[in-house]
């Protein structure tokens, strides 16, 4: 999975920057969005390049145990893009099977880490849009002076129209989770993990055969896709499928997988961490699943 890791606890509340370390030669400079006040940044590193999202009412020894699991488990976590492996696809890979056998800086983005590639000739060509993502929540002043909560739009998001496509591709009935069942495990427990999923389905590569049925057209080029987009219609099932597959022993017993969102419970602070470790255990010694 992908880069992006959130973690807090119910019953204690608020997040402060520290470190988080990853052995990248160069990383971006880093746009942190504001966070709620009972949320704070950790780092894994020094140079405050690695971020996590951590509640800011855990005592410091809690803290430190914290930020030792994550950093003992760098291998699971992935901050850019460009640096995903990809889930290996002896594990999972997307197929685009057919009914009848049938914008510049995204772009540029996409083709550094090679999750497009230009392509000049396919049957199936889609539209690309490029739009504002509304991308997490932050505590903000309304007309009346009150504190409320805002979604924050701060990042682009290229949408392909992929309706003829998806309309000729048979369907994967791979049941998902029911978000309220999901919510009434949680509910009985007292800590929490909350892991976010960084691009998530961008790590299931295509089917080599059906790249080309992926082919989007935008001012400067067609372009087709080596990783999943999640406009394509079975893309949700695909991902759910392979994450139930990695966790399934883990399921229901220390979390839940809900999409890109994953869950760790557990009824003590330490046990919390004990499972949290050995969710990140699962991940490094899967191939190429990172969170």
């Amino acid at each position: 999975m992908s880069a992006h890791l959130m973690l807090s606890q119910e019953q204690d509340g608020q997040m402060d920057p520290s470190p988080i370390t990853k052995e990248s030669p160069s990383l971006p400079p880093m746009e942190l969005k504001p966070l709620p006040s009972h949320l704070k940044y950790a780092y894994l590193d020094n140079e405050q390049q690695l971020p996590v999202i951590i509640a800011n009412n855990l005592l410091q020894e809690q803290e430190d145990k914290l930020l030792k699991v994550l950093r003992q488990h760098k291998k699971a976590i992935e901050w850019k893009l460009s640096d995903l492996p990809g889930i290996n696809a002896s594990i999972c890979m997307h197929r685009i099977l057919m009914e009848e056998d049938i914008k510049p800086k995204e772009v540029t983005k996409l083709l550094a880490a090679d999750i497009i590639y230009p392509i000049s000739n396919s049957q199936w060509v889609s539209p690309v849009q490029v739009v504002l993502k509304k991308s997490g929540m932050t505590v903000m002043k309304n007309q009346q002076d009150e504190l409320v909560p805002t979604r924050i739009q701060n990042s682009w998001r290229v949408y392909i129209d992929y309706r003829r496509l998806n309309q000729a591709t048979r369907k994967d009935h791979f049941p998902l989770p029911f978000i309220d069942q999901v919510l009434e495990n949680l509910s009985r427990k007292s800590h929490y993990c909350f892991l976010d999923g960084f691009s998530g389905y961008m790590q299931i590569h295509i089917a080599p055969e059906d790249q080309h049925k992926t082919t989007c057209t935008c001012p400067f080029g067609t372009f087709a896709y080596t990783c999943m987009p999640f406009d394509l219609c079975n893309a949700p099932s695909t991902f759910q499928h392979c994450m139930t597959s990695i966790f399934s022993d883990l399921l229901q017993d220390c979390m839940e997988v809900f999409m890109d969102d994953f869950t760790v419970y557990a009824d003590s602070f330490d046990t919390c961490l004990s499972n949290l470790s050995r969710v990140l255990k699962r991940c490094i010694d899967t191939p190429s699943v990172e969170l």
